[in-house]
């Protein structure tokens, strides 16, 4: 798939310094995430439905805490999945952990919200294993339901696993059921899913902050966020 309109449209300076940008910000909070002592039980209590948290791969509950701490504030408790731990598990097993923190919270109507991988983990969990229907929908941020063209030349598994040919993803891919009940967010630029992150059938939102990790910790992206939670299931 080749580069949308608005991409090719970047001149090759911008991106590269949204690039470094990018991993300046995943930089520091990879490092905060690490040194961080919040506990995540500060975080379920609250009176409006109830958010799931799933980070992207390499990635620990706390590298969202900027969004995190706005969906709490907006007076959602919000869950993580600890035993995800930095979440390099293959996307069904990842998935598996997912519905049983459901199934043992007792959540009802839940709104996962997940960046990059995690997108590909909620909407497994969401096809496959929510029997009850305990998923009410999803938001994800910079998610590569398509894939990525770069997870080819990826050495880890997990992260080849990205690959616009894997089965997993072409299967996923062509199950268009529940697109309407996700939501997917993403900037002008992604330098890791260039194929971009659109998704058919869903609610497509671009905001006008470029970057894979960055868009997290943009205010916007948490307004947008909360503005998705408030609406009717």
């Amino acid at each position: 798939m080749s580069e949308t309109g608005t991409t090719a449209r970047i001149s090759p300076l911008q991106k590269a310094v949204w690039w470094a940008q990018d991993y300046v910000y995943a930089g520091i909070w990879q490092v905060r995430g690490f040194l961080s002592r919040v506990q995540p039980g500060s975080f379920r209590d609250g009176s409006r439905p109830p958010v799931l948290i799933i980070p992207g791969v390499y990635e620990n509950w706390q590298f969202m805490m900027p969004l995190i701490q706005a969906i709490h504030d907006a007076g959602h408790p919000v869950h993580v999945v600890t035993v995800l731990q930095r979440n390099k598990l293959r996307v069904p097993e990842a998935a598996k952990l997912v519905a049983q923190h459901l199934e043992e919270a007792g959540l009802r109507n839940a709104i996962l919200v997940a960046h990059s991988k995690g997108g590909l983990i909620g909407k497994y969990a969401m096809l496959s294993l929510d029997p009850e229907h305990r998923i009410d929908r999803m938001i994800a941020v910079c998610a590569p339901f398509s894939g990525s063209r770069y997870a080819r030349y990826m050495l880890l598994p997990s992260l080849r696993i990205f690959s616009p040919r894997n089965p997993l993803t072409l299967q996923m891919s062509r199950e268009l059921a529940i697109n309407s009940r996700i939501t997917s967010i993403y900037g002008p630029f992604d330098p890791h899913i260039p194929e971009g992150s659109v998704l058919p059938g869903a609610t497509n939102i671009e905001l006008p902050v470029a970057g894979h990790f960055r868009i997290l910790g943009d205010s916007g992206t948490a307004r947008i966020i909360v503005e998705q939670l408030s609406l009717p299931a």
